[in-house]
């Protein structure tokens, strides 16, 4: 309306003020001087109320009663020619001054110079008030909001302390998404069951959409909104021509307006006529002025004359055209981006007064329609809008278009052939491949290169604001264009030019076939329409007898309002006496009250003053127990230090006397290895004393053979050391005791064994030359003894001055160290060596690590002895290694019972597993392969819950469309009885008035 290019709405925060922020919306328009701003306050007033244009406002209330329905506070800065103007209307303001009659400030000003233009007192009075109740408390804030104004002319208004909810948070959002102005509480009690539509929620949506051919850049916090085409957005658009007579109220009342008018202008020019002929009858033209004023009385005259005929012609030919039918443009198109998204858009004037509104087959909920957008924009003359722009004035005749809007509709569905297709195949075709009816289509790029082939993108130059059709290109698809696209980027050469001329819209025109009916219909139709006027004479009959009756009530309710006047008036009366009564007692007690005030304050200064010297009391009492607090932190403190200086010196002494302990460990420990290394030197040359002999033996085989002879088994026992049941080795004699008691016992079972080997591997030679000669000589070599006895063994390992249980799994006899397992960390990560000897280990009874038994090299007659007998170290290992094998047998049931699938090996594979290949099995990475397995079947599980779940919802949503159909049918089904036993009952009353006749 006010020629405007850009509006930019921004939002500039400010605390001091409720809702935190003012509202701004800045435009490059014409403006408004001091005349025309001082207009705005006057409700209904309004230069834009010729019907003949298609300007949106013109009834005089939008910008005061808009302002104040979102904030309490507006005010106005307008810029025009060579003037500022500036309006302040506030509630606040008239709300804390308790002023009942609206006052309104309007400072005007010199553009150039800033100079008040009217200045006086008054001017005073307006720029004081506000600075106090606005948000721009001096003049150079107050200039500010001018200079916003960049343009030679434009409007800024500002409105502030915003409505709030419940919750105490402002009606409008601006702080969600710092590009838009999100409404926090928005009505959806338009929208369907599909949810709540973004135009109603979001302001950036909503202004994309509110002129239905935007010539106007829309700015929303500093971003450019992306106006709409609708007409533009929508697949294969189809126009259809709609005329009709009823549209007549708007027309009545225009055609009342303009005869009133052309009655007034013809009273206008009579008087004038009659006050020219009273010149010249009175004047009779002999003077030179009197000439003069009586042409410009007759001119004046002939002027209201003509405007009086122009008046009549006008007012006769709009009477003439209340008989010609007003025609309508409907425009529908189906929504491919959402097809969820359907409905009715009615603009007025290209402003937009209704959306998503369901027409026709729209209104049943089913498929029949769906995705059909319609557009339509209604002038003055056919409809009138609300004041509010939000409906239209008269409902009938809205009705009446909607429903002309819905039979059309249905031509649309047929003439582009959906049913005939299909719906589910037309709608799977653009990538609509869900069962649910509002969920969004497929973002697979095939489906969005067939929407896109068949909507063509439609964008607005960012300087000439001309409409440009783009063409076609697999690059522009899903493509986000620039907010400053101008026509140079257009890739038509024919539309590249901000000189070229528009595309305009070429739109296929379609019909509206109406079906013919039959001779029935028109039978049931003239019933129908009987039975309606029977009805109707019915209703008048009892309006009839009710109004006789509504008299009569009238009459009582005016002798009834009269006594409740009379009542009134008594009451009022003794209401007034007993005001002055309380008001009387009311003074008194408020004496009482002042006089019991002065004594409370007094007697109040007493208390205060008595507390207070109690406090300091209490303080100084206070302060006195916070020194002593402090006096004996500090003792304690000082006592600490002392206490943790004697630990420190005592613990270094303790470290010091551990420091020599392990030093002459050492020590010793390095004599024993020198003893032993000197041990075993003297024993290398017993073997080599014996080797020696025993190649002697071997030079003389007869005296050899002769000297060795069979012996019994007896014999061998006797020769051959003892061995003990119960002991893991051998128990030798004291004789071989003898020769070995220096080796030291730390090295442990395996390094007497090694020996052991040793000297009976030498004796072995000798043996062996014999036995090629006398079979019957039963001498071998002995195998080292079976230290492994001590494997398995329960101990328990000190850490951190804890004792932890565990299990021997290795053993070292190089070092004489143990590899323990402990029970509580079953990882071999978590195993770890101890020496045999070390104070660190004991039994699982508490008791410490005994020493290894000390064996001295056996003789050859006890080594082949050895042979002959059982060893009793086999035997005291049985029960080990049956338990071995136990748990061995345990351990492969449970890998048989949690075996993951695809794993490496099967259940008969893991059956026959060594124990080896047992202590070797990758546990970890079987219960990995486990615990994913569990996983995998636990997803399955999950998965196929929410598919049964969908197709539950599914198999609802079918019944519930199911139960509306079987609910509409039985409706029908009762209308139609009713209807059959209307017409049975006719006829019988016809057929009695014939036999009367």
């Amino acid at each position: 309306d006010a020629n405007a290019t850009t509006i930019n709405i921004f939002t500039v925060p400010d605390e001091s003020l409720r809702g935190g922020y003012l509202l701004c919306f800045l435009d490059d328009g014409s403006g408004m001087d001091p005349n025309e701003t001082a207009d705005i306050i006057t409700f209904g007033r309004s230069t834009k109320r010729d019907e003949e244009n298609s300007h949106i406002g013109m009834y005089g209330n939008g910008l005061k009663s808009g302002s104040m329905r979102i904030g309490n506070d507006l005010m106005v800065f307008s810029k025009k020619d060579k003037a500022m103007s500036c309006l302040f209307l506030s509630r606040t303001f008239h709300e804390e001054e308790g002023i009942d009659e609206v006052i309104v400030p309007l400072p005007s000003f010199e553009v150039n110079s800033r100079k008040p233009v009217s200045k006086g007192k008054k001017h005073e009075i307006e720029m004081e008030l506000i600075y106090k109740y606005s948000p721009f408390h001096n003049e150079a804030e107050f200039f500010e909001q001018f200079d916003k104004i960049e343009s030679e002319s434009g409007t800024l208004v500002i409105i502030y302390n915003m409505k709030l909810l419940d919750n105490g948070l402002p009606e409008l959002d601006v702080l969600s998404d710092p590009w838009d102005i999100i409404s926090a509480h928005p009505s959806a009690e338009e929208d369907s069951d599909e949810g709540l539509m973004p135009e109603r929620k979001s302001f950036r949506a909503y202004t994309a959409i509110v002129y239905e051919n935007p010539s106007m850049k829309i700015y929303i916090q500093g971003k450019k909104v992306r106006t709409k085409r609708l007409a533009c957005c929508l697949y294969k658009p189809k126009m259809y021509k709609y005329s009709s007579n009823r549209f007549k109220t708007r027309a009545e009342m225009d055609v009342s307006k303009s005869k009133e008018d052309a009655k007034n202008a013809e009273h206008r020019a009579k008087e004038a006529e009659s006050k020219a002929k009273h010149i010249e009858s009175k004047q009779g033209g002999s003077l030179k002025e009197h000439r003069a004023e009586l042409r410009r009385a007759q001119q004046h005259a002939a002027e209201l004359r003509r405007d009086a005929k122009l008046k009549k012609e006008l007012a006769d030919r709009k009477e003439r055209s209340l008989k010609e039918p007003k025609t309508l443009n409907f425009i529908f198109g189906v929504n491919l981006d959402n097809r969820s998204h359907d409905g009715v858009f009615v603009y007025n004037c290209s402003r937009l007064i209704k959306m998503y509104e369901k027409v026709g087959p729209q209104t049943d909920g089913g498929v029949f329609c769906s995705g059909i957008v319609g557009i339509v924009d209604i002038p003055y003359l056919v409809l009138e809008p609300t004041h509010n722009k939000q409906d239209f004035a008269d409902a009938r005749e809205y009705r009446h278009m909607m429903k002309a809007m819905g039979e059309h509709m249905e031509q649309y569905w047929k003439d582009i052939g959906i049913g005939n297709q299909g719906v589910t195949t037309f709608w799977e075709n653009f990538g609509y491949v869900s069962h649910s009816w509002k969920d969004p289509p497929s973002v697979d790029i095939k489906f969005q290169r067939k929407r896109a082939m068949q909507v063509n993108t439609t964008l607005q130059c960012d300087n000439c604001l001309k409409w440009r059709i783009i063409p076609f290109s697999s690059n522009n698809i899903s493509k986000d264009f620039s907010d400053d696209w101008i026509c140079d980027m257009n890739a038509d050469v024919q539309h590249n030019k901000c000189t070229q001329a528009e595309q305009k819209l070429n739109i296929p025109e379609g019909q509206l076939k109406k079906l013919v009916r039959s001779q029935e219909q028109k039978q049931k139709d003239i019933e129908e329409d009987i039975r309606r006027k029977t009805e109707q004479l019915e209703k008048m009959q009892k309006k009839q007898s009710s109004s006789r009756q509504a008299e009569e009530k009238e009459r009582k309710r005016k002798e009834d309002e009269d006594r409740k006047k009379q009542e009134e008036l008594e009451r009022r009366r003794k209401e007034k006496e007993e005001a002055e009564r309380k008001k009387e007692q009311a003074k008194k007690m408020r004496e009482e009250a002042d006089k019991k005030r002065k004594e409370d304050a007094e007697r109040r200064r007493k208390e205060e003053l008595d507390r207070k010297k109690k406090l300091d009391a209490e303080r100084k009492r206070k302060e006195e127990q916070e020194r002593k607090k402090k006096e004996e932190a500090d003792r304690k403190k000082k006592e600490t230090s002392e206490r943790k200086k004697n630990e420190e010196a005592e613990r270094k002494r303790e470290e010091a006397a551990e420091k020599k302990r392990l030093d002459a460990e050492k020590k010793a420990e390095a004599e024993r290895k020198k003893e032993i290394e000197r041990k075993k030197q003297e024993a290398e040359k017993k073997r080599e004393q014996k080797r020696l002999s025993a190649s002697k033996r071997a030079a003389s085989p007869i005296l050899q053979s002769s000297r060795i002879t069979p012996t019994s088994s007896a014999k061998k026992a006797k020769i051959s050391s003892p061995v003990d049941s119960d002991s893991d080795g051998y128990v030798p004699t004291k004789k071989m005791k003898s020769d070995v008691d220096s080796t030291p016992s730390r090295r442990g079972r395996k390094a007497i064994n090694r020996n052991i080997v040793e000297s009976s591997c030498d004796d072995s030679d000798a043996v062996v030359d014999t036995r090629s000669e006398d079979d019957d000589m039963g001498i071998v070599s002995t195998n080292d003894t079976d230290n492994e006895g001590e494997v398995g063994t329960k101990i328990e390992a000190r850490i951190n001055d804890k004792w932890y249980s565990g299990m021997v799994t290795k053993i070292n006899n190089k070092d004489c160290k143990w590899k323990i397992k402990f029970d509580h960390n079953s990882k071999d990560k978590y195993d770890k060596w101890y020496e045999k000897s070390s104070k660190d280990l004991r039994l699982k009874s508490g008791q410490p690590i005994p020493e290894s038994p000390v064996q001295g090299p056996p003789s050859p007659v006890s080594v082949s002895s050895a042979t002959e007998a059982p060893s009793s170290s086999t035997t005291s290992q049985l029960p080990s290694s049956q338990i071995t094998d136990e748990i061995a047998n345990g351990y492969r049931t449970c890998l048989r019972y949690f075996l993951p699938p695809n794993w490496i090996m099967d259940k008969d594979a893991i059956s026959t597993m060594a124990l080896p290949e047992l202590a070797a099995f990758p546990l970890d990475d079987f219960f990995d392969h486990y615990e994913k397995g569990l996983r995998k079947l636990v997803g399955n599980f999950q998965t196929e819950a929410s598919q049964r779940k969908q197709e539950s919802d599914q198999a609802v949503t079918k019944l519930s469309s199911v139960r509306k159909l079987i609910a509409k049918l039985l409706k029908s089904i009762n209308e139609v009885g009713d209807l059959f036993k209307e017409k049975i009952h006719q006829t019988l009353s016809g057929s009695h008035k014939n036999e009367c006749c």
